[in-house]
């Protein structure tokens, strides 16, 4: 099952539906990956890499600039967190997914997508600063392709990389697991 492009009856919605729609679409790619104790399917878990990306590409390369260019002192002021944020989370898409990296993952992916979701939250923000493109940034958000991926790196550097990346966003992995997992 692949699900690549988002339909193209999204084009009739807002930007902040497109996106939370999308949101509810990749997590549960992430509960189809994780929901046998015996194992991560690792089919649904390379689907949600690859479509967590895309969002995120979405965000940075369509999304932000767009509401960038309306106004970009306050897109100042708002876009490093959730850049951070970004940076964090493609990190952990990097190495092998365990179940503490996966919980890891939903925690960051709660927080962030409340912030972007919320009331007078970024997608409300970025709404407000492009409704006069809202087609025409639907149009290329809904033909933005996958981000090519390689399969998950086991080397350590590459969880290092990932707590490094956290640490950049605010967030303490090892704390993270502790609270999740007592």
């Amino acid at each position: 099952m692949q699900f690549n492009l988002i339909p193209l009856s999204s084009m009739n919605t807002t930007l902040y539906q497109f996106f939370t729609e999308d949101h509810q679409r990749i997590e549960k790619l992430l509960i189809k990956a994780t929901e046998n104790p015996e194992g991560i399917d690792m089919s649904y878990y390379h689907q949600f890499r690859t479509q967590l990306l895309r969002h995120i590409k979405m965000e940075e390369k369509i999304l932000f600039p767009a509401a960038k260019k309306s106004n970009p002192d306050l897109m100042k002021v708002l876009l490093p967190q959730f850049r951070l944020e970004h940076g964090a989370i493609t990190a952990l898409m990097v190495p092998p997914p365990t179940m503490s990296l996966i919980n890891v993952i939903w925690y960051l992916l709660e927080k962030h997508d409340l912030a972007e979701e919320k009331p007078g939250g970024l997608y409300e923000v970025c709404e407000r600063l492009t409704k006069d493109h809202t087609q025409a940034l639907l149009i290329q958000l809904c033909t933005t392709k996958e981000v090519p991926v390689h399969p998950p790196n086991p080397a350590p550097i590459a969880m290092e990389s990932a707590r490094r990346a956290m640490k950049r966003a605010g967030y303490d992995y090892d704390a993270i697991i502790q609270q999740i997992e007592n």
